[in-house]
């Protein structure tokens, strides 16, 4: 704080200090003055609090000194206000300094929240400041990033897209509808994965790179063994996943010869499997 409005912080001496007598007499003077002289009126708002508090500070500093003249407003103008320098054109904000590492999809996690660095820092230990409100990232001393700090639900992202490699920008080209109307040319049990991996992200633009990879996957497999593998994954669980997929193809489950169907309810009777005479050895007359 003392860097940032250009001052120097001086400790006084430990034990018994004798550099701050003045001040701190002061402090018992604007005591009586201002907080005693208030504490019997009430007052509904901050507003008016403060208010009432500026009144009797500029009585304070205008009253004439007992033993020289002038009074504390005058010595200020007159001596001290030409040696001050101008405030920045913000305030200090209290920062906190932690650290992290950048993640394999080029963000690090900040309470709970994921921001965006250039992915040529993945695996890089970062130093990260963080505000009431700005999020900033640093490599060796130089900022590398800085976002508006994120609050709400925890696990959002905050991806800028001049931080991503070339190849994934382009993800940023794609959208629901595309990838759906992509998977419906390969076949219905492809759609409702993809469906799926969609529906399972907080945010759509964190499964498109699943959608990509496993609609991908049609040029090395083929069209038939995707859809194949699909309709396989969606009998093991109603939301697969993009792994679930890749096992599938990987280790050619989905060419084994399909099970039968079983059969439906509505193909026997109500009474269940029911056997003839002949089954128990009795025959009609």
């Amino acid at each position: 704080m003392s860097a940032y409005y250009d001052t120097a912080v001086i400790p006084a001496r430990v034990r018994r200090p004798k550099d701050k007598a003045s001040a701190e007499g002061t402090v018992g003077v604007i005591s009586t003055w201002i907080i005693a002289a208030l504490r019997r009126q009430t007052f509904f708002t901050l507003y008016e609090l403060n208010q009432a508090i500026k009144v009797k500070l500029n009585e304070f500093n205008t009253k004439p000194f007992q033993k020289k003249e002038g009074n504390r407003k005058s010595i200020f103008i007159a001596e001290e206000q030409i040696l001050l320098t101008p405030l920045p054109l913000h305030p200090f904000e209290l920062a906190i300094w932690t650290k992290a590492t950048v993640q394999f999809n080029y963000h690090i996690s900040v309470n709970k929240m994921n921001y965006s660095v250039p992915y040529e820092y993945i695996k890089h230990c970062v130093d990260v400041r963080t505000t009431s409100k700005i999020v900033e990232v640093f490599y060796k001393s130089c900022r590398i990033a800085s976002h508006v700090r994120k609050f709400g639900n925890p696990g959002q992202y905050q991806t800028l897209p001049e931080h991503m490699p070339e190849q994934h920008q382009k993800y940023q080209e794609w959208n629901t509808d595309r990838f759906i109307f992509w998977a419906q040319q390969i076949g219905e049990n492809t759609t409702i994965v993809i469906k799926s991996i969609l529906s399972s992200y907080r945010v759509e633009q964190q499964g498109y790179r699943s959608c990509m990879a496993l609609l991908k996957s049609a040029d090395k497999y083929s069209v038939q063994r995707l859809e194949n593998a699909c309709q396989r994954a969606l009998s093991y669980t109603p939301n697969p996943g993009y792994k679930n997929v890749q096992t599938i193809l990987r280790t050619g489950s989905d060419k084994i010869r399909k099970m039968p169907e079983p059969v439906k309810r509505d193909q026997t009777s109500k009474f269940g499997i029911t056997r003839e005479d002949n089954y128990y050895g009795r025959k009609d007359k």
